[in-house]
């Protein structure tokens, strides 16, 4: 494999900003876990999580899991499971989220034959309408069967806010994720160890000194990793130049502005549109949508313009940059969330830890 196109992921911005998340949740007597689904769980970022304090380590993917398996700490899963990953989740993950009966029923079973008891936080949906149930009967009902369950222990409620339906954590849908705890500790005469209020969109509200007590969890990754929470604001005390791209220049030529009599649709499907800037300079980097979106993206140089890409080109107007960019030179680029996890799900670009 090439060295670039290439994302570079600076490890001690990682470990510094979890620190100060860290250090930050405990006054509001929060214990964070750390999410690496956006860096798809390399080992490396993962013991930059651990040095910065936080003990559990969370993530969407059993493989990303397995990813980490030697590391210290433990490991939750965080989508809920599938029945057909029912063993794997028991082998590699100590704690995982769930919603449904049949599921902790597979996992019960994958526990007693690994001779494990495998911890559980059910999830309960505020609004936001992806996982959980809605009603909170449903909720109360699926955790009597848990508690029923061999190999199974209830630890937690938990629920997720901001990520499908833009629904914002408040006081009162985190109070009421608290009272639902309340009743299952009173019926059951039960402590539970986690009230799972939200990610990292959770944060505003902590920071405001207004989240519910009893909330004593936050899965943060996009803060730890980039600096950035709810709507994707910076969060105080983090710095965002985690991660930054470097593609490589492969051609250099003065060509028109737009192409002669363009017609057909791009390689996408697409109708593409041009700006008439007349002969501009033009380079292409051995990077394209086959990578990462382009529009996801953005030249550290502010006087470049990206002009379009195909799904192994990306086209740029240096024409207006004071840089005397040559063959071989590399251009570096700024990542938004999601170019970040698109350049850490490439197999064509290579990761460079720093």
């Amino acid at each position: 494999m090439s060295v670039y196109p290439c994302i570079n992921i600076h490890l001690d911005t990682i470990t510094r900003n979890t620190q100060n998340m860290v250090s930050v949740c405990q006054h509001y007597g929060v214990t964070p876990a750390g999410v690496t689904k956006l860096a798809c769980a390399y080992p490396e970022v993962g013991q930059a999580i651990l040095n910065g304090g936080i003990q559990l380590l969370a993530d969407s993917r059993i493989v990303n899991l397995k990813k980490m398996h030697h590391l210290d700490g433990q490991k939750m899963l965080l989508r809920i499971p599938a029945i057909s990953e029912a063993d794997e989740v028991v082998q590699y993950a100590n704690i995982s989220l769930n919603s449904e009966f049949a599921t902790l029923e597979a996992l019960s079973n994958a526990a007693l034959a690994q001779h494990k008891i495998h911890q559980v936080i059910l999830m309960h949906d505020l609004g936001d309408l992806r996982e959980g149930a809605f009603f909170e009967e449903e909720t109360l009902a699926l955790a009597r069967q848990a508690i029923a369950l061999p190999g199974i222990n209830l630890v937690g409620l938990g629920t997720n806010l901001a990520c499908y339906g833009g629904v914002e954590p408040t006081v009162d849908n985190q109070s009421r994720l608290v009272s639902l705890a309340k009743q299952v500790e009173t019926e059951h005469n039960i402590k539970l160890k986690y009230l799972s209020g939200a990610s990292s969109a959770g944060l505003p509200l902590m920071l405001n000194g207004e989240l519910p007590q009893g909330i004593n969890q936050l899965r943060l990754g996009a803060s730890v990793l980039m600096g950035i929470g709810l709507n994707d604001d910076p969060v105080p005390n983090t710095r965002q130049d985690t991660f930054d791209l470097t593609a490589e220049i492969v051609e250099i030529k003065v060509k028109p502005s737009v192409p002669a009599n363009s017609t057909a649709l791009d390689a996408f499907g697409n109708k593409p549109e041009f700006v008439d800037r007349g002969l501009r300079k033009r380079a292409i980097c051995a990077i394209g949508k086959q990578d990462v979106d382009i529009d996801q993206i953005t030249p550290k140089d502010s006087s470049i313009i990206i002009i379009g890409g195909s799904s192994d080109h990306l086209i740029l107007d240096i024409d207006d940059s004071e840089h005397d960019y040559k063959i071989g030179s590399r251009i570096e680029f700024d990542l938004s969330y999601g170019g970040v996890l698109q350049c850490m799900t490439s197999e064509y670009i290579t990761k460079h830890f720093i």
